[in-house]
Formats: structure tokens, C-alpha cells, sequence
């Protein structure tokens, strides 16, 4: 007779096997930017970088210097939107770019004059937007008509060629959208424990290829995306989406219906912001876990079952079960632990960690509840004092 353990474990198992047979191989971490690139344009279009940023005075210099040394043979142009920072950010930012104009670094030799800035400091947020988008809108206001528009946060720094590669690849392959998941930054305890997880969970949700074929789902990453300016326009400018707390995977999900999209990961962009404690990490998960699960309450309970079924069942099985149960539990286990190793691989962990992956995904099960349970206290979304999520409920 089949019992509780076995059918708990087949479940497990069945689920696993889905997920890495059946999932467009989310975890071989195969899309990456290095990959297929295509033929140079004959003409580079004119691109305008916006930025938006609040209180970023401690990676705002970096991220500036960065977008001043792309070494684009079109025209290209930057707006800091400075969204009533407190902390001198728009000053940080202006002396960065005036110290790469005066003094180009060593590093930079060959490459092309140093891009000026231009500082537009941002008008307070209007009802029914995310601070965010709000800061973006009035940047793209303010770029005129450029061919193309980078999307760029003010916590990731480019390698020079970022720029030129983004466009080659959405021009080449007549892209509305190329979207890089910056390489987030790896060194404290905490972000080697869960930051190639947060990328790993990411591409479960939104698998890569199926983002980059013609059908499907739509997504990107935030950090960076260039954009077709016609293209957003037609499907109605950043304002279709303005209440978004994930505004990366709505604008995504937005410009492939007008499009195709391409997303994949990259060494080419890093994010320099510091996630030192389990706290800090914490509160980046739970910041936008509950809109993922569109503020349902129902949805989060199946969500939080599930997670439980599937990562905590199979090390409960294995070490507490007997007979076919412990062996179906064991082979779920052994499969979510080799299914996490490319992720590790990209982000230089080792391969023991994949076993802790279970461990992982409760701690994300439970950020995703506070992230719950702030929302019904009213400070869902909290970033940078503001509370965002009600204008997504």
C-alpha cells in the first residue's frame, strides 16, 4: 500500500523532473550576452541613457563613471533623474562625471570622449506611480527623440562596451527590448548564500529562452534594459505600467507584446550595491515578493505549501523516511542540488552549496511572508522611506 512518504516524495520528484526537463532549462544559465552576438551596425543610433536615483551617494559615482566611459561611436547622452535625494547624490554624480571628462582613467585609453551628464532634478511623486518609474518618465521627457533608450539603475557600473553590445544585439536581431540581469555582487556571507538563489528563482519564473523566443513570456531586468523609443511610445510610453512594484518584468512583459525581447545574464554589468547582512538581502526579497503573487492570500498560502512540499519534503524524507519514500525524496534532492550547480558555476560558489539549496528556499519562504504581512500593515514595497505596494494592490 502507497503511504503518505511515497506519495509526498512522488510528488516531489515529479515536480523536479518537470522543472528541469520541461522548463526551457531555466538553470543551464545558456542565455548568456558573449553568446551569438551579432554583426556590428553599419549606422549606431543615438541612444540616451536615464537614470534614475535616490539617495544613491554611496554607488552614484561608480555607475556615473561607468556611463561616461562607453565607448559608442553614436550619439549618446545621459540624464540622472535625481529623485529628491537627501543625501548629495546629484552632487557626487556631477563631480564624477567632470573628474572622468578631466581625467580619463588609464584603463580607458582607445576609447571614444567621455559622455556629459545632464542633472534633472525630479519633481514630487505623482499618485498612482511608483517612485521608480516616476523618476524614469520624467527622464524620458527630457530625452527628446533618440533611436533608443537605456534604462540603467544608479547601483550598476558597465564595462565600456555595454553599450555598443546592447545595441548590436537589438538592432541585429531587431529586438523592441534587450534587457541584461546584471551580475549582483557576491562577497558577504550573506550574498553567497543566497544571491545566486535570487538570480537561480528568477530565471524559474521567467526562463530566459522562453523570454527570448517570439512567444511566451515577457520579462527583463531592471538594472538594464535598452529600449526601441518608437516602440514604447506605441505601446503607450513607462505610463502602462506605472503602478508596477516589479516594473522590470511588466515593462518586459509590456514591450513583447509590440516586439521581440531578449534577456540573458552578463559580466559586462555589476551591481555594486551591498547586501552585507541576511537582513539587507531580506529585505530586496521581500521588498516585491507579494506582488509577485499579485497581493493574493491564497497564492501565498499555495505558495508557501508548495515551497515546503517540494524543498523541505525531499530532506525530511531522506533523512526521516523509510523504503521507497526516503529513495524518492533522496532522488528529488540529488536533482534540485545538480540543477542549482551552472548558477553557482557563474557566480564562482561551490558545488556544496546546491545541497543547502532546501535551507535557501525557506529562508526565501518565509521573506516572501514578511513581505505579506508588511503589505497588511501598509508598508509593502518599502524602499527609500516610501511604501510602494498598495499602488499595485
Amino acid at each position: 500500500m502507497i503511504g503518505p512518504g511515497e506519495i509526498a516524495g512522488g510528488i516531489a520528484l515529479a515536480v523536479w523532473l518537470v522543472l528541469v526537463f520541461a522548463r526551457d532549462g531555466f538553470w543551464l544559465t545558456r542565455e548568456r550576452d558573449t553568446r551569438a552576438l551579432p554583426t556590428p551596425p553599419a549606422r549606431w543610433p543615438s541612444v540616451t541613457a536615464v537614470v534614475p536615483a535616490r539617495d544613491e551617494a554611496e554607488v552614484i559615482a561608480r555607475a556615473i563613471a561607468s556611463l561616461t566611459a562607453q565607448d559608442y561611436a553614436g550619439d549618446f547622452r545621459i540624464i540622472l533623474v535625481d529623485d529628491n535625494s537627501s543625501d548629495g547624490t546629484a552632487e557626487i554624480a556631477r563631480a564624477a562625471a567632470n573628474a572622468a571628462i578631466a581625467n580619463p582613467s588609464p584603463e580607458g585609453e582607445g576609447l571614444r570622449e567621455p559622455q556629459r551628464l545632464t542633472i534633472l532634478p525630479g519633481a514630487p511623486l505623482a499618485p498612482g506611480w511608483t517612485g521608480k518609474l516616476w523618476a524614469v518618465h520624467q527622464g524620458i521627457a527630457a530625452a527628446g527623440a533618440p533611436d533608443y533608450l537605456w534604462f540603467t539603475d544608479a547601483d550598476i557600473a558597465h564595462a565600456p562596451d555595454t553599450l555598443a553590445s546592447l545595441v548590436t544585439r537589438a538592432v541585429g536581431e531587431e529586438r523592441a527590448l534587450v534587457s541584461l540581469m546584471a551580475r549582483l555582487r557576491c562577497e558577504s556571507m550573506a550574498e553567497r548564500a543566497l544571491i545566486p538563489a535570487f538570480v537561480w528563482f528568477f530565471a524559474m519564473l521567467y526562463p530566459f529562452a522562453e523570454v527570448n523566443r517570439a512567444r511566451g513570456v515577457g520579462a527583463a531586468a531592471g538594472g538594464c534594459m535598452l529600449a526601441r523609443a518608437d516602440t514604447l511610445a506605441a505601446a503607450g510610453g513607462i505610463a502602462a505600467v506605472r503602478g508596477a512594484l516589479i516594473d522590470d518584468c511588466a515593462f518586459g512583459a509590456l514591450m513583447k507584446q509590440h516586439g521581440r525581447v531578449w534577456l540573458g545574464l552578463t559580466n559586462r554589468s555589476v551591481s555594486i550595491r551591498r547586501y552585507d547582512t541576511w537582513a539587507s538581502v531580506g529585505a530586496m526579497i521581500s521588498r516585491s515578493a507579494y506582488a509577485q503573487l499579485r497581493y493574493s492570500p491564497v497564492l501565498l498560502a499555495a505558495t508557501l505549501v508548495g515551497l515546503a512540499l517540494i524543498y523541505l519534503g525531499p530532506v525530511l524524507l531522506t533523512m526521516l523516511g523509510e523504503g521507497y519514500a526516503r529513495w524518492l525524496g533522496m532522488a528529488a534532492w540529488v536533482l534540485m542540488t545538480i540543477a542549482f550547480q551552472p548558477m553557482l558555476r557563474f557566480y564562482g560558489r561551490s558545488p556544496l552549496w546546491g545541497a543547502a539549496l532546501p535551507a535557501i528556499a525557506l529562508f526565501y519562504a518565509g521573506q516572501t511572508f514578511v513581505s505579506a504581512w508588511a503589505h497588511w500593515r501598509g508598508r509593502g514595497g518599502m524602499w527609500k522611506g516610501r511604501a510602494q505596494a498598495a499602488i499595485g494592490a
